[in-house]
């Protein structure tokens, strides 16, 4: 039964409801009531946060307008909804299972229970494990069975991705407010954040503003000295603070007119246990309608109960090996921490759990593919130093190099699975044009897929141009291209080449996948661009033969503490030495007010016969957007900037059939400016193009802007990339600033992923990876000791079946149902 003081309130609630928020539902205005309610529900011992929230909310409901009142009616009676009285509450402060319109707790536990005894014999006598399933199936309950938290407030914090027990304990603070240095007043000095004890001496509201608003002023003493305390508009302060009380008071110490003050500080009665004064707070994240106070609360009563129940699954033995405390403390410390030594103790426990989690992920992939076989592929030494001779350009040391390391792939007799790295530009074409000469001379079959028809197309003339030479060991019309646009006829002769072995290369995009296409013997998958595919993609196109090697590219230099981490399954090729005679290029940032200097750049080289890219972050401009876009841009630089010039103009939006023909008639110098959206970023090989211009380059990472500039320079002559930010923010053209310093892809990699996050390096590769809540993807110091306690994991007990790593297998397989991370 509801207590009586929430039933009364209630209907006092619903009452001004029904009246519109007029404040009249009671004689005098809600506030009025609202004393007489405090001291009846303290009496009847409801909650103590729920009574604050009531109070701080209708003591000041009549100097609020319609739509405020009617945003507090509505809160409180959602936390009338929710309350429970203390006297239904079990100890962990859950509702009991008779609450049918929620999910109780020990019926998620009994369903543990029942799915324990379901389990093998040899499972069923491992208590630790039994515990580990039972307290995983409960913090999968829903946040419902949480006193104070009904549907109402579960749908709230569904906002912040909080759905179950287990969401909350891992929902970690976005910072820390340290009150936890207690302080006599006369100590205090201005602009360190405090706590200090004392006595409430005097209170005061005085009128601001013509008597449309309040400034509650209150006068704290703790014998040293006195401090004043302010609160701009919270009328109910008066209310909820008594004149001789003894409180807690933590904020930042202001100085005005020579005293000191505190503007609207945390404060709690000193016989209070205190969440939000005299210690180091943690600040969460919040939704509307959610509060800092409430969601605190919330947080203590779910970590003081659940973290001491949780499992530790880290073995002993890896515990002390990487000097982490246990998962409970860590738990509760990291929350609610007791100084800022355990606090960092408890980050770098959770951030060491994340990394490591996914280093056994990545191995453990890792391990699963070496234990695959194929027939190896035989190539000699002889043949190597031939295929060398065909090559129109001598091979870099970087690209002899990775050439051996896929011939060691092939010959080894498990499939290849490498992952090759190269700047713009370094000659990664060509390595994949060896391996494909290794696999079709000796009969076999190899596909090659592209993220676009474009570059699939360029590939598609680039092999065949490549090994149209005498004694080539590819014949050019044994290469195809299989595109979107490909023709029904042209489709079905593709299809039957394949299946009967006649075509022994087909280039294309995710069209390779597709269910008709059907090969005779693959036996290699060359994937351009990978973080472009995901990896379903990628498993399509390897499924398409029995075990075939995989040799993966990307022009995105991967940081040391990705490549580690997140391609950790991979063998890893590194080219970065650039192919002789190759320029760097020149790159500059330019202010807005300076783009006429650019375009006069195009001017210039466009006469002497080169051509130009104009790129720009959007297709359209929206009716509220400022940004710069491709076609209104098209239209003003043809018909104002470069009237003399052929400017083409190429987008995502576009049809298939329609950007080939732009880009056809771009090659062959009929297009001398071309304008484009970030569609150019990849493979794009136009070496007549000499200059670049970058518009709102604030709004690209490194990375790709990197990628953009590797679209010029590609030729003999000297070459331009432009970066013309929206606007003056010098931190941001600090920040592009980097790009005119350095043509090294790795070293703006690094920068890049300090500035902006592991998101544009993994593209659709791993989403778990980007979501991780406390690891530090650019610390290579944890990342390498989680590697090494995985592969000691690996090495004594690879399956996880010992007694001490079972809780760890648990939790392994739970990390990455969870996270979803894709692995390839």
């Amino acid at each position: 039964m509801q207590s009586t003081s929430i039933d009364k309130l209630r209907k006092f609630l619903k009452l001004e409801t029904e009246r519109g928020f007029d404040n009249r539902a009671v004689l005098g205005g809600l506030n009025k009531v609202v004393p007489a309610w405090e001291t009846e529900a303290r009496g009847q011992r409801v909650d103590g946060n729920l009574i604050q929230e009531v109070v701080s909310r209708l003591g000041g409901y009549h100097l609020l307008d319609g739509p405020a009142r009617e945003e507090t009616i509505v809160y409180l009676m959602d936390l009338f909804l929710e309350y429970q009285p203390e006297s239904v509450e079990i100890e962990s402060e859950v509702k009991p299972e008779a609450k049918k319109e929620q999910a109780g707790l020990s019926q998620v536990n009994n369903q543990a229970q029942r799915n324990a005894k379901n389990r093998p014999q040899e499972q069923r006598n491992d208590k630790q494990n039994q515990r580990a399933a039972q307290v995983s199936a409960s913090l999968d309950a829903p946040l419902t069975v949480i006193s104070g938290i009904g549907q109402g407030f579960a749908l709230k914090l569904a906002n912040l991705e909080l759905n179950t027990l287990g969401d909350l304990l891992y929902n970690f603070p976005r910072r820390y407010d340290d009150y936890s240095r207690l302080k006599p007043i006369n100590r205090l000095e201005y602009g360190e954040e405090i706590t200090v004890i004392g006595t409430i001496q005097s209170m005061v509201k005085r009128p601001i503003k013509g008597g449309a608003m309040h400034v509650i002023e209150a006068v704290l003493t703790d014998g040293t000295g006195f401090l004043r305390l302010s609160w701009f508009n919270q009328p109910w302060i008066m209310e909820q603070l008594k004149e001789k009380s003894q409180v807690v008071v933590s904020g930042k110490i202001d100085l005005y007119l020579g005293r000191l003050y505190i503007n609207s500080p945390e404060w709690e009665y000193l016989e209070k246990e205190q969440l939000h004064t005299n210690r180091i707070v943690p600040v969460y994240s919040l939704t509307a309608h959610i509060t800092q106070r409430w969601l605190r609360r919330i947080m203590y009563q779910t970590v003081n109960f659940w973290a001491p129940r949780t499992v530790e699954f880290l073995p002993e033995e890896t515990r002390r090996s990487a000097g982490v405390i246990d998962l409970p403390a860590a738990l509760q410390q990291v929350h609610f921490p007791d100084s800022d030594k355990r606090l960092k103790e408890a980050q770098d426990r959770l951030a060491f759990d994340e990394i490591f989690l996914l280093q056994l992920g990545v191995l453990n992939q890792k391990r699963t593919w070496n234990s695959v076989s194929t027939e190896p592929i035989s190539i000699s030494e002889e043949w190597v130093d031939l295929f060398k001779t065909i090559l129109p350009f001598t091979l870099t040391n970087a690209q002899a190099k990775v050439i051996s390391e896929v011939r060691g792939d092939l010959m080894d007799g498990r499939p290849m699975n490498r992952l090759l790295q190269g700047d713009v530009g370094s000659g990664k074409t060509a390595v994949a044009a060896a391996a494909i000469a290794m696999v079709v001379s000796t009969g076999s079959q190899a596909a090659f897929m592209a993220p676009t028809s474009i570059l699939a197309e360029q590939h598609y003339q680039s092999l065949r141009k490549l090994f149209a030479v005498e004694n080539s060991p590819v014949s050019p019309d044994s290469i195809q291209i299989l595109v979107g646009s490909t023709s029904e006829k042209e489709r079905v002769d593709i299809l039957s080449g394949l299946k009967d072995g006649s075509i022994k290369v087909l280039i294309g995009t995710h069209a390779l996948i597709e269910e008709p296409v059907v090969f005779n013997d693959l036996r290699l998958a060359v994937v351009d661009e990978q973080h472009r595919f995901g990896v379903e993609q990628r498993s399509a196109l390897r499924n398409k033969g029995h075990n075939p090697h995989l040799l993966v590219m990307t022009a995105t230099p991967i940081p040391r503490s990705l490549a580690l981490t997140v391609y950790g399954d991979l063998e890893l090729s590194v080219m970065d030495e650039m192919p002789v005679g190759r320029l760097p290029v020149e790159t500059h940032v330019l202010s807005p007010i300076e783009r006429e200097r650019a375009y006069e750049l195009i001017r210039l080289q466009v006469k002497s016969g080169r051509q130009a890219f104009v790129i720009y972050p959007l297709i359209e401009k929206g009716e509220k957007d400022e940004t710069k876009a491709a076609v209104d841009e098209h239209k003003k630089l043809q018909g104002e900037i470069f009237p003399a010039f052929e400017v083409g103009l190429l987008h995502g939006k576009m049809r298939p059939d329609d950007k080939e023909a732009v880009m056809a008639r771009f090659k062959e110098g009929q297009i001398q400016v071309l304008v484009s959206t970030s569609v150019v970023e990849v493979g794009v090989d136009v070496p007549n193009a000499t200059v670049m211009i970058i518009e709102g380059a604030n709004r690209f990472g490194l990375a790709q802007l990197h990628q953009f500039r590797g679209r010029v320079g590609r030729g003999a002559e000297k070459s331009y990339c432009l970066l013309v930010p929206e606007t003056e923010n010098s931190l941001e053209n600090e920040r592009l600033a980097v790009m005119s310093e350095t043509n090294d892809g790795f070293v703006l990699a690094e920068r890049d992923l300090q500035q902006r996050g592991p998101g544009d390096f993994l593209g659709t590769r791993q989403s778990g990876f980007v979501e991780l809540k406390m690891a530090n993807l650019m610390d290579v110091r944890l990342i390498e000791k989680a590697r090494n306690e995985a592969k000691k994991i690996f090495e004594s007990d690879p399956e996880m079946a010992l007694p001490e790593n079972e809780a760890l297998k648990f939790m392994f397989k739970r990390f990455w149902t969870v996270t979803k991370g894709e692995i390839s």
